[in-house]
């Protein structure tokens, strides 16, 4: 089954999901959510890469990135967008 990732900074906490539904109905999932301040654009990348090695996947296993587009700051809801684009650039993303 395919996996999605998901990205949030637009308020003062960075979360990063990863996620996906097994062969019997179940899903299986990870995250991250931290009070991060105005620093999320510092910490979404590292928890990204922290959250594919717990889950013991490579970003070209995601099928899908989703980012949260609002309501929020303004420059939290382009930190998200630009992420998800930048890491959708990668092999088999999209």
């Amino acid at each position: 089954m395919s996996w999605i990732l998901a990205v949030e900074t637009s308020t003062e906490w960075c979360s990063v999901a990863l996620g996906r539904a097994t062969a019997d109905g179940a899903v299986e999932s990870w995250s991250r959510h931290e009070h991060t301040g105005a620093r999320s654009s510092a910490r979404v990348l590292p928890a990204v890469g922290e959250l594919l090695a717990e889950a013991g996947i490579a970003l070209a296993d995601c099928a899908a990135i989703a980012f949260g587009a609002g309501p929020g700051s303004f420059t939290g809801l382009r930190t998200a967008c630009g992420v998800a684009q930048g890491l959708a650039f990668a092999p088999g993303c999209r």
